[in-house]
């Protein structure tokens, strides 16, 4: 990772921590952000810092995207069609500076070791990284032989995920089999301060979302525990979902590619519903299933159609609301504080004194200019500073 000045002073940010709150100086150090002021910050000369003024650009939190393929996705039509793993800049370059990495359809092949060993490289290059222990299919894999002990036991590994219901590619889990998982995930939570959830791949089956509201009905494990995503990937099951929210459920809305969102809604149609249905958006989040393969089947679970998920649809998100009419504060929280706070990230989703030095810089049409990580520039007025070993 390429190393930079210690001290960064930015000036003349126009602030979001996500709420707005003005004009303001930035002064980071070490990774962290140390002071905020409205008034002009004074160093002494003799101090090597590094001055960037952004002449009113809006200064927002980076990202923090809980639902991303990092070791590639997809398989689901012969090993050809396997994503590769995915670069920094991919991440870091659409504003993403917080990523948590998961195992989809293929945790056959991929493994909770190689998703580590990728957490571990990103870190590395110099972005945060976590990641989901298991995958589509029960029982789970994992590294020290439970869930509930790589929670535990695993300093990245913060709840299980991605765990598929509702879908054909499932391993049709019981509800039985559903608690036990929801179980380990709330006592590992406990017992180390983490996230402690599960993360559920929602399909396009017909039981929606049937067994996560059984399981609030019937156990006494809490209800936030259970976090469904692609909520929005057909009509009905995102009706359902917002239901879910009066249960006290967080839901994950994925930001699809554009032309993939059919039968659902694209992320800034679902924000827009939740807004004007006025549902509790601070248990709305926004991913980006970045690097996950995108497949779509016919009803005899053949394959039609194949597309990827990308990280730069968190941002497509974020316009695309606006340009819809929806107040850029009500959306930007979904991106940053809203899954920070729900994962249990604390120095991350906020821009506040204390916090890691994360940021996006973005211009008055809402493109990014420059991406801060733990301190480092990584994109710096539209070029790449810091890209990935291999880049």
């Amino acid at each position: 990772m390429t190393n930079s000045s210690q001290l960064t002073l930015i000036t003349n940010a126009n602030l979001y921590t996500p709420k707005f709150v003005g004009n303001r100086n930035v002064l980071v150090a070490g990774g962290k952000i140390v002071a905020i002021s409205e008034q002009a910050i004074e160093l002494p000369e003799s101090l090597n810092v590094s001055l960037v003024d952004l002449a009113g650009k809006r200064l927002v939190p980076g990202f923090v995207d809980s639902h991303a393929h990092i070791t590639g996705g997809g398989g689901e039509a012969g090993f050809s069609t396997q994503v590769p793993p995915v670069n920094i800049s991919e991440f870091t370059h659409a504003g993403v500076t917080t990523v948590i990495g998961l195992l989809g359809t293929d945790d056959t092949t991929r493994t909770t070791g190689n998703v580590l060993a990728k957490v571990n490289g990103l870190r590395e290059e110099g972005m945060s990284a976590y990641c989901w222990t298991g995958g589509y299919h029960y029982p789970l894999t994992t590294l020290t032989g439970s869930a509930k002990t790589d929670i535990v036991y695993l300093d990245s590994v913060i709840g299980i995920g991605e765990f598929a219901i509702s879908d054909h590619r499932s391993s049709q889990p019981t509800f039985d089999e559903v608690i036990k998982l929801a179980s380990e995930a709330h006592v590992a939570g406990l017992i180390t301060g983490k996230a402690g959830v599960i993360h559920f791949h929602l399909g396009d089956g017909d039981r929606k979302l049937q067994l996560i509201e059984r399981a609030i009905s019937e156990t006494e494990i809490p209800a936030r525990v259970f976090n469904p995503t692609h909520v929005n990937r057909n009509k009905p099951l995102y009706e359902d979902s917002l239901q879910l929210l009066k249960l006290g459920c967080n839901i994950d809305i994925t930001a699809f590619p554009k032309d993939c969102s059919e039968p659902g809604y694209s992320a800034a149609e679902a924000i827009k519903i939740a807004v004007d249905r006025k549902v509790s958006l601070e248990q709305i989040t926004v991913s980006s299933d970045g690097g996950g393969c995108m497949p779509f089947f016919d009803c005899q679970g053949n394959l039609t159609k194949m597309d990827f998920g990308r990280a730069i649809t968190l941002l497509e998100a974020l316009q695309e609301s606006v340009e819809l009419g929806i107040d850029f504060e009500q959306v930007l929280p979904m991106l940053t504080s809203n899954v920070a706070e729900y994962l249990r990230l604390n120095n991350k989703g906020r821009i506040v004194e204390g916090n890691d030095a994360d940021f996006v810089v973005l211009d008055k049409d809402l493109n990014i200019t420059d991406v801060m990580a733990m301190g480092h520039w990584h994109l710096k007025d539209g070029q790449s500073v810091i890209k990935g070993t291999f880049e």
